[in-house]
Formats: C-alpha cells, structure tokens, sequence
C-alpha cells in the first residue's frame, strides 16, 4: 500500500543521475541554479550496482570538449586508456589493424561508464547547489502544474513541483512517457533486432593487458560480431553482439555447452582468454539497443528533454554519451545566447541550505518561462537534426563493424583514404573523422560522409593497393565535391585528446 504523501518544491528539477544528468547539474550550478535531481536507482558510489548499459564509452572530441567548458577534462583524462585504432580478429587467430585517425593525434579513449559517472556526481555535489535523491522512480506529471511524482524505496509518494524540469533519464526515459500523453508530442522507438551479452577479459598476472591495448579489438563475423575495449586497470570489457533469433543468436544459445561450442568455433582466441566465459554469458543479462526519435523535446519553458531521453541512439559510433555531453556545450551556448545577465532565469547563487537564502519560487517559475522557452526552443533547433543524423550514422556504422572491417575491399578503400587525409590535410577529412576528431555538426559529417564514399569509389576501381591510388585524380574530386564544404569551419581547429 502507498504511503501518505510527501510535496517538495524546487527550482531545478532533473529527473536521471547518469553522465548527462549529473553533468548537466554541473553546468546549472555553475550557472547559479540551486538542482534537485532525482534517481531511481540507489547511490553507485555507496551501493555496488551496474552503471546501467555498462558497455564501456569511447570519450572523444565533443565529450572532452564540454569537460573542457567547465573545467573538468583534466580530472577525467588521467582515467581514460587511449585506442589508436581498431585490431581485427579473423577466425583463425590473424590480426588486421586500422588506424582510426591520420595520424597518432587522432585518437578514441576508453572510460568506465560508472567510473566517470560517480565522479561527476562528486563535481556536482562539490559545487554546493546540486542535491542528489536516489530510490525515487518517477511515476507521473502535472505538466500545468510543472510537477513529477515519484515513489521511493518505502512506498511513499513524493510530488516535486519545479520551476523547469530536465528529463535526462535515458532511452527509457519516464519523462519522456509522461510528454507521450500530451497531444501535440511524437515519439518512435525501434529496437535493433540485436542483443548484447557483457563479458570480461581479467588483467594478466602482472597486472599488464593481454591484449594490445593502444585498439578497440573486434571479431566481426558476418552477422556478428565481439568487441573488447581497455580498461585502466588492464582488463577488457567484452561485448557479444548477436541477433536475438535465427540460426546463430541468443535464442540458440541456452545451455552451457551451446555457448561452449560457439565460442570455441567463432571466437576461439578470445575464448582463451576468458576462462570463466560460460558462467559469465549463463549469468548475465542480454541488453537491448534502440533509437529514440521525438518532437519536440519540451513543453512550453518548463520541461526539456536532454541526451538519451531526447535522441537515444546505439552504441557502435562511440557518440551516445558524446552527443549527449554536447547537448550540454550547446545548451549553455543557447542560455548565454538568449538571456542576459540579470535576466530572470540568472539568480544570485544561493546555497540549498539557508532556508532565508531561498530565491522566490513563483517568480522563477511565471517570469523566467518565456526566457526557458526561448532557449528551450533554439536549442531544439540547432540539435534535433544533428542528432537524428547520428541515430542514422550509428545505424550504419554498426554494419560497418559488423559486416565490413574484414571485407578486402573495404579495406583497400580505408587504405586510400588514409592517404587521401595525409596528402590534403583540411580538405579531405572522412566521415569517422569528422564525427569523432571535431565538433562540427554531425548534419554536415553525414553529408561530407557520402561525398567521401563516392570519391573513394571512383578512386578505389581498377587498383589493387592503396598507393596505385591516382593522387591528380584524388585531388580534383576532393577540391570540386569536399572541400568546398569545410571551409572555414572553426569546429575543425578543436581537437581534444589524452595525450
């Protein structure tokens, strides 16, 4: 039986504690918001829980880049293992490596999820004006009110009354749900018809990587496909992609010895590495991946969605904690764009804890919502179609991973283009380049991305090794359909990495 009900008002309401939420308490505080954020799970800095999708997280140039806009980024480099590129696994054993960038200035990094999450909500509460309620699951709203009801872990019902809202409780977002009620909001989720298993690869006796571990290791497989990324402590986090059903999927793999036998037949040298493997696959949970599409992302000035619960995307770009880490550089830019110093949603910083200090509820709430709604509405503007290209390129990059990185021929066309990046630096810049090595919007990565398959295309016929490439050639097609396209793009001179 519910318990009696408990009312809280509060200025700033955020609804989900993971990166872009306790990040975006961050970035509020900073702006002198005293933040309330909500979460259902329990504290994972007290209680030893998943970090939810617990695949490890590729932090590259847009995630560094809002670290870096609050001061951040040099307490989370140290934690990061550098990846230079990805090493291919064939079936009998054979590496094949590719490096990501043009050179070694281009680089991803892997970071724990739970890791960097615990210690943004370290920064958060540091600030002083950030307030953290775990066990509390968001149950329903009264957007005429501004209001979300939550139930914690003793059954009782708590209703928090807030002067804006901010849903950044991921793809399954409770926000998001609640804004699927009212009549003018529209939503699509399509679930990738794959599954994921997390497995583990432990440090070597001396605490080293037993594997190399400056790349992203996969085991692509046709149809799919292993990956392992390092971790700092010397391990790999390990990840099965696999349909959910067909001749080779989860649904075949039920008892011990299924697993067995399709880890020894598909990825029998990454088996040998993981000696508790079967256990591990037996006992963990299958993840599912899907790609959120709404409109719009808030009601009126008073509630927005951010990150996952705006714009879920699946993992296999490296961008989902990336984009929505930018959401939070352009959010901010929106907020210094449209609204004033002394404008009504910029307040004195005040402290949580002197109940005389508290700022005047109401007039936040009624005079600071066209302020909200303007921002709100120019920030909308200026990601919702970048985000949907990155739902789009994430697609895509997955059969990539998938299907391609072993294909000979797709191989060859990389080749070229390496050399292509290295003979005309700024002009000719690839698609993963563009989404993971600059800030520039990823509309416009999708876009070059396509020119750039059709020159290498046209380049890549008739040859059978990178360097035959005819550089005359290369270098017309790059200066008549490319170049022309990045010019004078600042975003291009922001590159942020580990080293």
């Amino acid at each position: 039986m519910t318990e009696a009900t408990d009312e809280r008002q509060v200025d700033i309401l955020i609804v989900g504690a993971g990166l872009v939420g306790s990040l975006a308490a961050v970035f509020l505080a900073r702006r002198g918001f005293a933040v309330d954020v909500y979460e259902r799970r329990p504290d994972m800095r007290k209680v030893g829980i998943s970090a939810g999708r617990s695949i490890n997280l590729n932090i590259s140039c847009r995630g560094l880049e809002a670290l870096r806009r609050i001061g951040l980024v040099d307490d989370v480099l140290p934690e990061v293992v550098p990846m230079m590129g990805r090493m291919m696994h064939s079936r009998d054993g054979a590496l094949t490596y590719q490096a990501y960038g043009k050179d070694d200035t281009e680089y991803g990094n892997s970071v724990s999820r739970g890791g960097l999450n615990k210690l943004l909500m370290d920064k958060a509460e540091a600030t002083g004006q950030v307030r953290f309620h775990f066990n509390m699951k968001a149950q329903d709203s009264d957007f005429d009110r501004n209001s979300i009801t939550f139930l914690d872990e003793n059954n009782k019902t708590v209703i928090v009354r807030a002067a804006v809202i901010f849903g950044t409780d991921g793809a399954a977002s409770a926000v998001r749900e609640q804004m699927m009620k009212l009549d003018d909001f529209e939503s699509s989720v399509e679930q990738l018809d794959y599954g994921y298993k997390e497995l583990y690869i432990a440090p070597a006796e001396d605490g080293g990587f037993k594997l190399d571990k400056g790349a992203l290791h996969i085991w692509p497989r046709g149809t799919y496909m292993l990956i392992a990324l390092p971790n700092f402590d010397g391990s790999f986090t390990v990840t099965l992609f696999l349909p959910y059903k067909g001749d080779i999927s989860f649904e075949k793999l039920t008892t011990e010895q299924s697993v067995r036998d399709f880890f020894t037949e598909h990825f029998a040298d990454a088996a040998e590495l993981m000696p508790d493997y079967v256990q591990a696959f037996m006992n963990n949970p299958t993840g599912h991946m899907e790609t959120v599409k709404c409109h719009p992302w808030n009601v009126g000035g008073q509630c927005l969605l951010m990150g996952d619960a705006a714009h879920g995307i699946v993992p296999f770009f490296g961008q989902g904690m990336n984009c929505g880490f930018e959401d939070l550089s352009i959010f901010d830019e929106c907020v210094e764009d449209h609204i004033s110093q002394g404008g009504t949603i910029f307040v004195e910083r005040r402290s949580h804890h002197r109940e005389d200090e508290r700022r005047n509820f109401g007039k936040l709430l009624h005079d600071g919502e066209a302020n909200w709604l303007r921002v709100f509405t120019d920030f909308y503007e200026r990601r919702k179609d970048n985000c949907d290209a990155i739902a789009d390129m994430a697609v895509e990059n997955f059969i990539e991973m998938r299907d391609k990185v072993g294909d000979p021929k797709f191989l060859l066309a990389k080749g070229v283009e390496k050399i292509l990046e290295k003979k005309f630096p700024g002009k000719y810049i690839s698609r993963y380049s563009l989404v993971t090595f600059s800030n520039v919007p990823y509309r416009l990565a999708q876009q070059a991305g396509t020119i750039c398959d059709g020159i290498l295309a046209e380049l890549v016929a008739g040859i059978e090794k990178p360097d035959q490439v005819d550089l005359a050639l290369a270098e017309r097609l790059v200066d008549e359909r490319l170049a022309p396209m990045l010019v004078d793009r600042p975003e291009l001179k922001t590159k942020l990495t580990a080293k």
